[in-house]
């Protein structure tokens, strides 16, 4: 008997307590549609949405949002050419798509920051793993060492840095996504006596002003910002690997997509 769309979607919520209201839902889809393969990705992109066409597979577990927003589209994207295309090319495929955010995030450790760590060797410095933030203690190393290690480990070509490059470090703490902002971010420096803070994304007048203003005063604080997708397609990455385990009948593919942006 082949599983469902269903089964597999209750087994990966069934781990933790959803929130109230969730993002994370099957659509388009039928949750009796039985599954032939399954793309992991970071976002249901149209790059991503062709290779899972191209692999067999019929269904995409997408951290992101398909339409560019974390809630459901308006209807003014409807008639939105892009939007159009993207939305027959689904319609067309008979893919369907489950958004896998909160409940991931929900996991012990949460499972996007889990598949990062896992993905840098980190597993063993944990000193905490709290909600939205883990805190880590490194052996002794300068910000330009660790830099070295999350591009060459993550397969990026450049990071964002703010701070000293050669100051020496040892706490780090780790905040996925776009969980960068100063409200989140700033007083982990000084409560948890941070050197350095590694972050998806976040408003760049606040945490790195504030890192701009420490380094004024002579302060060996940093902060370096991988991108959101950098962050947190890892985590789907180690996703797609559990699944293979534990489903070893259905084929899972991870698909990586080339970073948005492009430095020239």
């Amino acid at each position: 008997m082949m599983l469902t769309f269903g089964q597999i979607i209750d087994h990966l919520t069934a781990r933790t307590a959803g929130p109230e209201q969730t993002v994370d839902k099957l659509e388009p889809g039928n949750p009796e549609t039985p599954v032939q393969g399954i793309v992991t990705a970071f976002s249901a992109s149209q790059a991503v949405i062709e290779q899972a066409i191209a692999l067999g597979a019929n269904l995409i577990i997408s951290h992101e949002g398909v339409f560019y927003s974390h809630q459901h589209h308006g209807s003014e994207l409807e008639q939105d050419p892009v939007y159009k295309q993207k939305a027959e090319l689904i319609a067309s495929s008979g893919l369907g798509i489950f958004r896998f955010h909160d409940y991931l995030h929900r996991y012990t450790p949460d499972g996007i920051v889990d598949g990062l760590l896992r993905e840098l060797g980190w597993q063993e410095y944990v000193a905490e793993h709290r909600p939205a933030v883990s805190i880590l203690t490194l052996p002794q190393m300068k910000v330009e060492e660790i830099v070295e290690h999350l591009k060459r480990k993550l397969h990026i070509p450049c990071v964002r840095v703010a701070g000293n490059l050669s100051a020496s470090c040892a706490r780090v703490g780790i905040l996925v996504g776009y969980r960068g902002g100063g409200s989140t971010a700033i007083p982990l420096y000084d409560q948890d006596s941070l050197d350095v803070i590694i972050a998806g994304e976040g408003p760049e007048w606040e945490t790195p002003e504030y890192i701009r203003d420490a380094a004024r005063q002579g302060r060996n604080k940093a902060l370096i910002m991988l991108g959101h997708a950098e962050s947190e397609a890892p985590g789907m990455k180690y996703l797609a690997g559990l699944l293979s385990a534990q489903f070893p009948g259905v084929p899972v593919h991870f698909v990586a997509d080339r970073p948005v942006f492009r430095v020239l």
